[in-house]
């Protein structure tokens, strides 16, 4: 079996230490950069992303040093159709996930294409996630040994027929030991902070990019209680995400949550904290990682990145559409963010999360 591989490297540490990994299992490692186009103006911000001028830098840095060629490839167009999409999804009352998209249509799509181009065998990236083989032979996408630091979550799109050819090295180390590992090697990047912000909005503030993006998009409306009575007005639901307390602009003498958007009326609802717990969702584009199932499905399901995954049924519906329900409520159920589903430690499927379902309404 061929031993090339291209690498995405994002100048961070995970991605830096995938390289020397693969590298000492034999294989002949490519290292690739993608440049999106997204920029970052401090060095503190700089820190905060994953593809600044900086971090293409420190890749080749790091590159050179594990002596790897390298290369960086010019994604700027089909990273702006992320930027489109995460602008569209906001002032549609949804809250995107840009990384998801970067993962499937870039990291795990473009990015091997090009692999494929050059003779390469397998795609790796630095996701703490793990590959695994379940009983039949078939690779499943698993949760990785960090489970502080699991990114499966993020990975549920990725086609099942790419798996055999797919790499996630560090996914069977703690974030601790890969730190450990860039010391020992000297790598320029081994005290490097985790990216944390989105890396074209390295200031934070979504409500700008989104309206500079989509000028003259905005459309006012009411801010109403959970009687459906108008307590103030707004500029525009981009500027809202379900679960939001802060920057309201309200006071109640006690917490009030953004509880629903209503993108036709642009309508934003608030109320307290209870209003927030749901039965259950219905999520759209669902990709498999197993066979589709015939009828109702035991399984754990993650809504959020930082979400614990929680004792769940998920049940297929008509097309790619499936129904969660959850055995107890959870709050703040978003769409237009994912929901994941496993068995154990590997994973189901996932999906875009489309609607909340209130707990009277779940069978």
């Amino acid at each position: 079996m061929g031993r090339r591989v291209v690498l995405a490297m994002s100048g961070g540490v995970d991605s830096s230490v995938a390289a020397h990994l693969l590298k000492q299992q034999g294989y002949e490692v490519i290292g690739l950069f993608m440049r999106t186009g997204a920029h970052a103006e401090t060095a503190e911000r700089r820190a905060k992303t994953c593809c600044s001028v900086t971090d293409a830098l420190d890749a080749q840095a790091v590159a050179d040093r594990l002596d790897i060629p390298f290369f960086a490839l010019d994604f700027e167009r089909d990273f702006s159709r992320i930027m489109d999409n995460f602008a569209d999804e906001y002032l549609a009352g949804r809250t995107p996930n840009p990384c998801v998209l970067c993962n499937v249509w870039l990291k795990f799509g473009k990015l091997w294409a090009y692999g494929k181009q050059v003779g390469a065998d397998f795609v790796a990236t630095g996701h703490h996630a793990r590959i695994v083989t379940d009983p039949d032979g078939s690779p499943q996408i698993a949760r990785a040994l960090d489970a502080g630091k699991d990114q499966s979550y993020v990975l549920f799109g990725l086609r099942r027929e790419l798996l055999p050819n797919v790499l996630l090295p560090v996914g069977e180390y703690s974030k601790e030991a890969i730190r450990d590992l860039a010391r020992e090697l000297a790598l320029p990047v081994h005290n490097k902070q985790d990216s944390q912000e989105i890396c074209f909005i390295p200031d934070d503030d979504y409500l700008r990019f989104v309206r500079d993006r989509r000028p003259g998009s905005s459309e006012p409306g009411r801010i109403v209680d959970e009687d459906g009575n108008e307590v103030a007005r707004h500029e525009g639901i981009e500027g809202f995400t379900i679960g939001q307390r802060r920057g309201l602009g309200i006071a109640f003498g006690e917490p009030r949550y953004v509880v629903q958007i209503e993108p036709q009326s642009k309508t934003v609802t608030v109320g307290r904290r209870e209003a927030l717990e749901k039965g259950g969702l219905e999520a759209n584009r669902f990709n498999w990682q197993v066979p589709r199932p015939k009828g109702p499905l035991a399984c754990s399901a993650q809504i959020r990145a930082r979400h614990r995954a929680v004792p769940a049924v998920v049940e297929p519906l008509d097309g790619d559409r499936v129904r969660v329900r959850f055995d107890s409520p959870q709050p703040a159920v978003t769409p237009g963010q994912i929901v994941t589903v496993y068995d154990g430690d590997l994973v189901l499927g996932g999906g875009w999360i489309d609607c909340a379902i209130d707990p009277a309404d779940v069978a």
